[in-house]
């Protein structure tokens, strides 16, 4: 029982955002090479409100949000919007196919295996976070999200 409450309090402590609950804190750098060989920063989005999504080919609940997150990249992609997708899949050959035939529009960065990138929390997929037109991030969405919901909260940071 004991070791059920302390996994209960780390798990707790490792997904809650630093600082008072609700404060933007600052996101770690995210950089790498992309679908079609370019090399994709998250720094290269600065002054845009981003949603980085880990995801992967093998994960259900991702792949059932993949058309709402391209319906919000086609939609609020003019307005100072994007996403980049990160692949967390460790076979990268399945990337390519995946994506093509999903119709992807947003930069998706090949991780190439489920270690999240250095500083980058991902206790699981789909992992997102929403990071502000300051580069700090907004909020962290563990598990599923409601794109609905999602879509009024990058509404408001573009703003």
């Amino acid at each position: 029982m004991r070791t059920l409450v302390f996994a209960a309090a780390l798990l707790a402590f490792a997904c809650s955002p630093s600082g008072p609950p609700g404060a933007p804190e600052q996101t770690p750098p995210l950089s790498g090479k992309t679908l079609d060989g370019k090399t994709v920063s998250l720094a290269d989005y600065k002054g845009k409100v981003v949603l980085v999504d880990f995801w992967a080919t093998w994960c259900d609940p991702c792949k059932d949000e993949i058309p709402e997150l391209i319906k919000l990249q086609k939609e609020l992609g003019p307005k100072g919007f994007t996403i980049i997708g990160v692949s967390m899949d460790e076979d990268v050959k399945d990337v390519a196919p995946f994506a093509k035939a999903a119709k992807i529009n947003y930069p998706v960065i090949v991780n190439g295996g489920e270690l999240a990138p250095k500083g980058w929390i991902v206790p699981g997929l789909p992992t997102a976070y929403l990071i502000g037109k300051d580069g700090l991030a907004i909020k962290r969405m563990f598990g599923s999200k409601s794109v609905t919901k999602l879509k009024i909260e990058v509404e408001a940071a573009l703003k």
